[in-house]
């Protein structure tokens, strides 16, 4: 089932406003951070920043390092969402942090726990 949401955004083109309208499928509809996950992004932007400023590094030397653009990093710095994983791993080689990405994922308790569960031994039939 294919379904379609109507939209009405407020455009600005050559210096006046008009209603835009268009349908969208639920699928091509980007899905939102929770705000939770938000601020933890931020806050990781924030870290990056940091970890930067340390180094006395400027942001327009720390996009000629990674060959990003002055506005990635800002993003980036700022914890956007819609900068890719990929420049994200750039930036921490160029602060020698590249190791820290291994620490994601590497203690998933959660994981494992489910994994234990499946694999409880099966109880046999009695034998007669």
């Amino acid at each position: 089932m294919r379904m379609e949401i109507f939209c009405i955004n407020v455009c600005y083109f050559k210096q006046k406003l008009y209603l835009c309208t268009e349908y969208q499928t639920l699928s091509s509809m980007k899905r939102q951070l929770l705000p939770k996950q938000q601020r933890m992004l931020k806050e990781m932007g924030n870290q990056i920043k940091l970890a930067r400023l340390r180094r006395n590094i400027t942001s327009q030397e720390m996009a000629e390092r990674t060959s990003l653009g002055r506005n990635t990093i800002v993003n980036i710095e700022s914890g956007a969402e819609s900068v890719a994983m990929g420049s994200y791993f750039r930036v921490l080689v160029a602060l020698g942090l590249d190791k820290d990405i291994l620490k994601l994922a590497k203690d998933d308790i959660l994981g494992r726990k489910l994994q234990d569960a499946k694999l409880q031994p099966k109880k046999r039939a009695k034998s007669e």
